[in-house]
């Protein structure tokens, strides 16, 4: 296991805007690390300088407290998996995931036995005898994760391995994803546009915009104290409503708006908030309902359980919980603190 840092690290392609701008990242040991963003935001790029694929125009990686900047990633004790997989597909499994070791030399019985080891570790042992294109995408994603793991890297990095993953297979693939890395303890870098992915599987995040951090945090952190309106909107589903008043614009998720009445046993004080329904999605588990607030686009979350009323076209008197509102800045979008 290994810490991994970016110190100033800057990346720019010709002309334009840094694709990544000065950015300082420290994972601690063990470490499930997520970079968040948009496409285009620079967490590939951010990614692929830490593992060598990439020279950075100015900055350092250190990995294990050892600069690694101008190493190749052959001399940074690291295993990459990519989207992709890059499987070899006129290869058997077992000589997928052995590929490194005979690359390096390692004798046969010591690849046999190490194949055997991450292949148990990841629960395809029964696989080994067939070809990639016997495999289903999880399938494929383990021998990746299984090739990577032969290595005994001091840090993974992954960049969006579940994104040729259907929605279902791909709640399976984190957990699965996530026990991994608990069992082994690697210090991994994983790189996401999905926010579900993120607030599911990281210990913490770096949300990226821009070619900067613009926070980092805990999943709790991020979705309950978001740093910006960036943030805000970028984390949960639905966003953040954000209302313009006085001069800044008042945060609150969906799920804090309610009628006043279910509010005034929680405790609190109440700040007002009238909304106009335009239109409901029902969920199954839960209702959506959406509307306007002082002329803002807004959207409430209830239990489908409970009856709260939301015709279209209506306006109803709901409320937040003034400790649940958050403040930021209308010019610069950057939080600020004080009453709401």
């Amino acid at each position: 296991m290994a810490v991994v840092e970016t110190r100033g690290l800057v990346k720019q392609f010709g002309e334009g805007a840094a694709a990544v701008d000065g950015i300082d990242l420290a994972s601690a040991d063990g470490e499930f690390l997520v970079l968040l963003g948009p496409s285009g935001c620079g967490k590939t790029t951010l990614l692929r300088m830490i593992g060598g694929l990439e020279p950075p125009t100015a900055g350092d990686v250190l990995i294990g407290g050892r600069v690694v900047t101008n190493l190749p990633p052959r001399a940074r004790q690291i295993a990459m998996v990519f989207q992709s997989y890059a499987l070899y597909p006129h290869m058997s499994v077992a000589n997928n995931i052995a590929f490194p070791l005979k690359a390096a030399k390692v004798p046969k019985a010591e690849q046999e036995k190490k194949v055997a080891w991450a292949a148990g570790i990841l629960g395809i042992e029964g696989l080994l005898d067939r070809r990639p294109r016997q495999l289903s995408g999880g399938q494929r994603q383990r021998v990746a994760l299984a090739r990577a793991l032969v290595r005994e890297p001091n840090v993974f990095l992954l960049d969006e391995p579940l994104s040729n993953l259907d929605a279902q297979r791909r709640a399976s693939a984190r957990d699965e994803l996530q026990g991994f890395q608990r069992r082994v303890g690697t210090t991994t870098i994983y790189v996401t546009h999905d926010q579900v992915e993120a607030m599911g599987m990281g210990d913490r995040i770096a949300v990226i915009n821009q070619g900067r951090i613009r926070q980092l945090g805990t999943p709790r952190e991020i979705y309950d104290d978001p740093a910006d309106t960036f943030v805000a909107t970028f984390l949960g589903s639905p966003p953040m409503n954000l209302i313009p008043r006085n001069g800044h614009l008042l945060g609150f998720r969906p799920e804090h708006v309610a009628p006043r009445q279910m509010l005034e046993g929680a405790g609190g004080d109440l700040v007002p908030i009238h909304f106009l329904a335009t239109r409901e999605e029902y969920l199954g588990a839960e209702r959506l309902v959406y509307g306007e607030v002082e002329g803002a686009k807004a959207v409430a979350r209830f239990p489908s359980t409970v009856d709260v009323p939301a015709e279209p076209g209506r306006g109803y008197e709901f409320a937040v919980l003034a400790r649940d509102l958050k403040r930021f800045d209308a010019a610069t979008g950057l939080r600020v603190a004080g009453p709401a």
